[in-house]
């Protein structure tokens, strides 16, 4: 039992805490922290959006500036669904 409490020591992909989403909403709240507020909902909308579909890359270990450039380029790259 205790040694499960412990693996983040010896297996370096086990994460320190069991804490993701505070983690993925800690983007947002600091953007909000530093300019008040967002200044439209679409603006917030876009932000999420573009948050998350990076997020989503990166827990996939997938290329983010790939992503990004063909995404400019009008070819956006689809996160991997689970069954893939």
């Amino acid at each position: 039992m205790r040694a499960r409490y412990w693996r983040f020591i010896a297996d370096h992909r086990v994460p320190f805490d069991n804490n993701q989403a505070e983690r993925d909403i800690r983007m947002p709240k600091l953007k909000q922290k530093i300019s008040g507020c967002f200044r439209a909902i679409s603006g917030m909308e876009a932000f999420c959006t573009i948050r998350s579909y990076l997020a989503t890359l990166r827990k996939q270990n997938r290329s983010l500036i790939d992503a990004l450039a063909l995404s400019f380029a009008g070819f956006v790259v689809s996160p991997l669904t689970a069954a893939e």
